[in-house]
């Protein structure tokens, strides 16, 4: 089947296309011929209705879209009215649209492209693989200037319809006004109350956009971020959409959220901010999505977007996004066992979605369960063998597992490839500095930075910088970590940046700008948990240090119920609180509380991984033991320390 046929408006048809029509007989066939029609199918509808009732949907059935049947001949419609439709019914908490995901997953599993025009026929082989209910198969017809949408759920079992509706347009700027009637009245067929239509739908042109070149765009940009994960292809789309339509607000919180998944916060956060000024008019699920992005990005108050993403799962529970966000938020958070629940959650939802699996890896790691983390990868790489990323965590693995060689194996499995490169070298590096190979390490870094800026990832690299920095101040090397501290503010700005540099800086015996960039922190992110809660206390702790142990013991007291938490996603930087904390009782010669911190860091190796406070808890555990006066385990730590370093 081909989008040069109808098989909503006619039932039955030779397959031959109809005869080219003058001006003239286009206008007779406007004006006679299709109220004619209209009337004749409307009293085929009702007779088939009174005679035949088609049970209606039930709010755990699976509905597959298919894409619309184009016989209008201009392609802005091609795609462009499924993602629109597809946006009209995602309102819905009652009908349960297969995600976009899922249809790619399951077209993979047909040996079809995941990005395959889905036609009424393949629709209702998607469905039938995954135990749909229905299929939706749209069309749309043009005569003369005006335009005539008509939408059918069928079953997607037996081929027999459930229900159909049809619009008209009268010009073909209006055609996405008809989608959002017809969409409307599909969802009351097919079983959806009066009550949850009227409150949950938004009109087209706040729900997408009134522009039809603008909504093809943000449909092109989605298929590369979700059906694709290109989110290099999909960002250039995603600001067209916008140059079309700059009141489009779910393309900016839609570009700002792969601007995040590429290690490039501050535009994310330029562009979430736009669509959070934009969200009053959007549809609920929409709004719950740009509030939520808003929480964990913009302001990244977590507890706040805890809250939202609970109300978005209540809404809509057989929607994955809000549950695989929350095993994100409580990671932040340090709630490691509810993350790995909420991954598990939304991976009974979508047990095919890759970046669902990526995320339980993560969470395994993180709970230090290595061989379940391997069981999820190699799940996660049958499914999807080019995910060239989860190399990085192959790499984490085979670190905590003390295993060189396949190190080196998933190390050059990403040299040479874009995006990815500068992460693998980066992770290199912290290797080669845990190692004490610092000259290794600076030279890792360079290669980490330059491939990252090749990759226009400014901020990552400056983040590259920005820790390097702090790994320069813990190996007594304050010059060249003030020199690392200021080249990374230098290169680009942003939070994380600022926060690791400020860090540094206070243990590198620069207390002035630390206190100056803290300062501005505070001012500039007054509701970011990780700032308030880890950041702000680290850079008080790291400039008291030296001369008031005490008053950096006060300062990091706020941190301990985050202090578990992750801190960026850029690099590992975690547990600087409990190791600020740790040294903090060393020099207040607190043997006792100070050994107890610096086993957290060791208690928590899935977190830590190649950090250098890695090693050096070994070190102060040992200092800790020789200050409470028990040289036993005193000198074991001590012969721990090198044996920690060298078996890397």
């Amino acid at each position: 089947e081909s989008h040069s046929r109808s098989r909503l408006v006619i039932e039955e048809e030779d397959g031959s296309p109809p005869p080219p029509a003058t001006g003239k007989t286009r206008r007779l066939n406007w004006r006679v011929l299709l109220p004619a029609a209209v009337a004749v199918l409307a009293l085929a509808a009702g007779g088939f209705w009174f005679f035949h009732r088609a049970p209606r949907l039930t709010a755990k059935d699976t509905v597959v879209l298919a894409d619309f049947a184009n016989t209008t001949g201009d392609p802005v419609f091609d795609g462009t009215l499924r993602r629109g439709l597809a946006a009209q019914l995602e309102q819905s908490p009652y009908v349960n649209l297969l995600s976009d995901q899922r249809v790619a997953q399951t077209l993979l599993l047909m040996a079809r492209p995941r990005d395959a025009l889905l036609t009424q026929q393949l629709a209702r082989d998607v469905c039938q693989r995954t135990a749909g209910a229905a299929v939706l198969t749209g069309a749309i017809a043009q005569v003369g200037t005006r335009y005539l949408l008509t939408l059918m759920a069928i079953d997607c079992a037996s081929g027999e319809s459930l229900a159909s509706t049809e619009a008209q347009a009268g010009d073909k700027n209006h055609v996405l006004d008809a989608l959002g009637k017809i969409a409307s009245e599909i969802r009351s067929k097919l079983g959806e109350s009066l009550a949850s239509v009227q409150k949950y739908d938004a009109p087209p042109e706040n729900v997408t956009t009134p522009s039809l070149e603008a909504l093809q765009a943000y449909s092109l940009g989605y298929n590369a971020m979700v059906i694709r994960s290109d989110g290099r292809a999909a960002i250039p789309l995603f600001q067209r959409a916008i140059n079309l339509d700059p009141n489009f607000a779910m393309a900016y919180a839609r570009l700002g959220t792969t601007y995040f998944n590429w290690d490039q916060p501050a535009r994310a956060t330029e562009n979430l901010q736009r669509a959070f000024d934009l969200r009053e008019r959007v549809s609920e699920r929409e709004k719950l999505y740009i509030a939520a992005h808003h929480a964990d990005i913009v302001t990244r108050d977590f507890e706040a977007a805890r809250k939202v993403y609970e109300v978005w799962a209540q809404i809509y529970p057989r929607d994955e996004v809000p549950l695989g966000n929350l095993g994100i938020i409580y990671g932040f958070l340090g709630d490691y066992d509810k993350a790995l629940a909420a991954h598990q959650g939304a991976h009974r939802l979508n047990p095919g979605s890759g970046n669902i699996l990526n995320n339980i890896v993560v969470a395994f790691l993180q709970l230090n369960r290595l061989e379940e983390a391997r069981a999820a990868l190699r799940e996660a790489q049958a499914l999807h063998p080019d995910a060239v990323g989860l190399h990085t965590h192959l790499y984490t693995i085979a670190f905590l597992q003390h295993d060189a060689e396949e190190m080196e194996q998933e190390a050059a499995a990403l040299m040479g490839k874009p995006g990815w490169e500068d992460s693998m070298l980066f992770y290199q590096s912290d290797t080669a500095a845990y190692g004490g190979h610092f000259a290794q390490a600076r030279d890792l870094t360079r290669r980490a930075v330059d491939s990252a800026r090749r990759a226009d990832k400014k901020e990552t690299a400056s983040a590259y910088t920005a820790a390097a920095a702090v790994r320069e101040a813990l190996a007594g090397n304050p010059a060249l970590a003030k020199q690392h501290a200021q080249a990374a503010l230098a290169l680009a700005k942003g939070r994380d940046v600022e926060a690791i540099s400020a860090i540094a800086l206070g243990l590198a015996g620069d207390p002035a700008q630390a206190a100056q960039l803290a300062g501005l922190l505070g001012k500039n992110s007054p509701e970011d948990t990780i700032v308030q809660f880890n950041s702000l206390p680290a850079i008080r702790a790291s400039n008291a240090l030296r001369d008031d142990p005490r008053k950096a013991i006060e300062a990091l007291a706020v941190s301990a119920p985050y202090e578990l938490g992750q801190t960026t996603q850029i690099v590992t930087f975690c547990l600087y609180p409990v190791y600020l904390r740790g040294e903090a009782y060393l020099a207040a010669r607190q043997g006792a509380a100070a050994a107890a911190e610096f086993q957290k860091i060791l208690d928590h190796p899935g977190l830590v991984q190649n950090e250098p406070i890695g090693p050096l808890a070994h070190l102060g555990i040992g200092r800790a033991n020789a200050l409470a006066g028990d040289t036993g385990k005193a000198r074991s730590a001590y012969q721990e320390f090198p044996l920690a370093v060298e078996r890397r």
